[in-house]
C-alpha cells in the first residue's frame, strides 16, 4: 500500500522503500508568520512500537504519529504491519484535513490566535 490519493493539502514529504514515511500538511503555507514552519503538521509512519525501549531492537509493529510541532503530539496510533500503518496514516490525514482532530487539546499553553488561523485554513467554524 502506498500514499497515493492523499487528502487535500497533504503531501508525501519523505518515504523510504518499504519503511519509514513522513507526510506534511500544506508546506506551501507553513513558511510565513501566519503559519510558521515549525508548526507544520506532520504524520510520521515508523517501524516499532511507541512503548519499546530505545536500543531494545524490538521493531515489531508500526507507529503512526501526528505532530503539530516537533514537541506537540496530537495522536499516536499503532498497526501490526506497514500496509495497515499506511492506511491509518491516510485516515489520520483525512481526519485532520476534515477538521476532525482537536488540536487545541494537544497544547499545554494555548495559542488562540494561531488556532483561529488554523481553523480558517481547515475551513472550521470557530
Amino acid at each position: 500500500m502506498t500514499f497515493e490519493s492523499l487528502p487535500d493539502g497533504w503531501t508525501r514529504w519523505h518515504e523510504e522503500d518499504g519503511g519509514r514515511a513522513i507526510l506534511a500538511y500544506r508546506p506551501d503555507v507553513f513558511d510565513t508568520d501566519a503559519f510558521p514552519a515549525p508548526c507544520l503538521p506532520t504524520i510520521y509512519v515508523s517501524p516499532g512500537s511507541p512503548r519499546r525501549r530505545p536500543g531494545s531492537g524490538d521493531a515489531d509493529g508500526w507507529t503512526i504519529t501526528l505532530y503539530l510541532e516537533p514537541e506537540v503530539t496530537a495522536r499516536v496510533e499503532t498497526a501490526d504491519a506497514r500496509p495497515a500503518a499506511v492506511a491509518t496514516a491516510r485516515e489520520l490525514a483525512r481526519a485532520f484535513a476534515a477538521g476532525d482532530v482537536d488540536y487545541r487539546d494537544a497544547y499545554q499553553v494555548p495559542r488562540e490566535a494561531y488556532f483561529d488561523r488554523l481553523d480558517e485554513l481547515l475551513g472550521r467554524e470557530a
